[in-house]
């Protein structure tokens, strides 16, 4: 278990946990490309009872918290909905960047970790949204997109006007068009949301990692 949910934990031949640095090496699923390296201690062996209440427990708080930021959102969970996770991160402002998107639709998901070059937080944020929505194929089944930062749910879901970064605001509107049923949706960050945290932890490796999370788009 880590941070609530079964993980992969690296073994090696005799059985024993892989240990580098006090760090481990765990996989989500065990045939994703991507591995992340935690604190030894965050792992925890798994105690199925504990893992229900937990499963319970995090479904029911994080649909409170987003039905606290938006109480005019009768139904954010609709039948067989496109979730998609996207956070941005850069190392100065501007400085080096990088994008972090996790895709799910039923029991199919997708990573997305991506170097954007030299940017602001602001623009990396946007274009993290902007490559989940190009990511997502299907567009007449519903979709919600979660981001925690206010500045691109201002834009995209308040009415903002932009003060910079108009094209690229413009062309997140124009993809957001092609879906029958998109909402845009303000979480927070670090609250203790598994796959938001999947998306920052994506977002920061890309910052000084080059490439992009293989898989299927949705």
């Amino acid at each position: 278990m880590f941070k609530g949910m079964k993980v992969w934990l690296n073994v090696d031949d005799a059985q024993q946990t892989v240990v580098h640095d006090n760090k481990v090496l765990i996989k989500y699923q065990l045939d994703q490309d991507h591995e992340y390296w935690v604190r030894k201690e965050a792992v925890e062996p798994i105690d199925p009872s504990r893992l229900r209440k937990k499963t319970r427990k995090n479904k029911s708080e994080n649909q409170s918290s987003l039905a606290g930021e938006h109480k005019d959102l009768h139904d954010p969970f609709p039948p067989n909905t496109i979730e998609a996770y996207t956070d941005g991160a850069s190392s100065g402002n501007p400085g080096p960047a990088g994008i972090g998107i996790f895709l799910r639709f039923g029991s199919k998901e997708k990573e997305i970790s991506k170097h954007i070059g030299i940017t602001t937080n602001n623009v990396a944020e946007l274009m993290a949204i902007e490559t989940a929505l190009k990511a997502i194929r299907t567009t007449q089944i519903p979709v919600r997109l979660y981001t925690d930062s206010q500045y691109c749910f201002g834009l995209l879901s308040l009415g903002w006007k932009p003060k910079r970064n108009n094209k690229l605001v413009e062309a997140i509107k124009t993809l957001m068009k092609r879906f029958k049923d998109l909402k845009i949706l303000k979480i927070k960050a670090h609250a203790g949301i598994d796959d938001n945290e999947r998306a920052d932890y994506l977002a920061r490796k890309a910052v000084t990692v080059r490439g992009a999370g293989k898989g299927r788009s949705v």
